[in-house]
């Protein structure tokens, strides 16, 4: 299997890093827009599979002459990107997955290829991170256990595991897309119905080992494509996981309307966007260094199996890789990615068309796959007798 990784960020560092070590990949380009970093990347990985390249995403031209080079593309790439990739991927005839970003409906654009995709005889699965992604795959997993699934209720952090003041917070992943999730309304199903309700509300306390009290509350993006996939489902919940006290500070900022991407004033004769002064502002101040970051994540999946009331629950922590200095959000995300891509590529997953991770990807083989990579999810049944 030959693999395309795009962008030399963190997540397609890493996902780049377990192509490598991974004896079905015989090579792995790694392509981004800036080719001096994308060969710093890999000189730092250490593998003779590693090449770099470098590409424009926005340029299909040249994006296609790279990817038809290869079998699988993994696209780690800013979610802007995700529809040209898998519209070139198909027109090029090769499988490609991304690391979704359900904000703008560009999963659901992905999602509407599924004809092209099943004639070009390609297989495409966005939304493969941590959330959305390991939370679809762990909650198509319990859903295929159950006779009848009702609900399904989701909780996500990613957290310093040592907070700081202001916000008790470090970003590890895309800041601007962490304020779209926190500025944008939730999707949830209640009582069987379709809804949104405000970001950032119906806060609970949460309790993981070692970690606790936090908080959990509704962002948006994380339910992803379960609505579509079980209709049928009385309760659909996302929360995402911080220290106390973070949601409420976060809130202030979004009734002064400084996260908003379509609001601009005027300073000194000048027209400023507010949210870009915030993301300059937090960007250096929420920076996690080399400080060690944690992903909690709970997924919980309840319905009736032979005629009993039965949850079944899946629940990860996942620290830091000292080791190669490795966030805990890139095990996980960037792991998650690459596990799937491989999946394809070595056949396990044959299926063509465009699909969500909780329609396609095997869960038990994701489970060993992810604990050999020291990431293990615990699975939990509880029945009401």
């Amino acid at each position: 299997m030959k693999a395309l990784v795009l962008g030399a960020g963190l997540m397609g560092k890493e996902a780049a890093r377990d192509l490598g070590q991974s004896e079905s990949v015989s090579a792995v380009t790694l392509a981004d827009v800036d080719i001096r970093k994308a060969e710093t990347v890999c000189r730092q990985l250490h593998s003779n599979k590693l090449k770099a390249k470098q590409v424009d995403a926005a340029n299909e031209k040249e994006l296609a002459a790279l990817m038809r080079e290869h079998d699988v593309v993994i696209n780690a790439l800013f979610y802007r990107f995700n529809e040209i990739v898998a519209k070139t991927a198909i027109e090029v005839g090769v499988h490609s997955v991304d690391l979704g970003g359900h904000i703008g409906h560009i999963t659901d654009r992905v999602l509407q290829l599924n004809e092209n995709a099943k004639q070009a005889g390609v297989t495409i699965i966005p939304d493969l991170g941590v959330a959305p992604g390991m939370i679809n795959i762990l909650s198509g997993y319990g859903a295929g256990k159950l006779d009848e699934l009702k609900s399904i209720k989701l909780y996500v952090g990613g957290i310093p595991v040592r907070p700081e003041p202001p916000l008790e917070y470090n970003h590890v992943f895309s800041l601007e897309g962490l304020l779209d999730h926190y500025t944008d309304p939730s999707l949830i199903i209640r009582d069987g119905k379709k809804q949104e309700i405000p970001s950032l509300s119906e806060i609970e306390t949460i309790y993981f080992d070692q970690f606790g009290p936090l908080e959990a509350f509704h962002t948006s993006g994380g339910t992803s494509t379960l609505s579509h996939s079980y209709p049928q489902l009385e309760c659909l919940e996302y929360k995402t996981i911080r220290y106390p006290g973070h949601a409420e500070k976060f809130k202030l900022l979004i009734d002064l309307h400084l996260t908003r991407s379509d609001y601009e004033v005027e300073a000194n004769g000048q027209k400023v966007k507010p949210r870009d002064v915030l993301l300059a502002v937090l960007s250096p101040l929420l920076d996690l260094k080399d400080k060690e970051d944690v992903v909690l994540l709970r997924v919980i999946v309840g319905g009736v199996k032979n005629g009993k009331e039965t949850v079944l629950e899946y629940e990860t922590i996942t620290f830091k890789d000292r080791k190669n200095n490795v966030t805990a959000m890139a095990r996980t995300t960037a792991n998650t990615i690459s596990v799937v891509a491989q999946m394809i590529g070595s056949g396990v997953i044959q299926k063509r068309g465009v699909y969500p991770p909780e329609q396609i990807v095997p869960g038990d083989i994701y489970i060993k796959e992810m604990e050999k990579r020291g990431v293990m999810i615990k699975e939990k049944q509880y029945v009401k007798e």
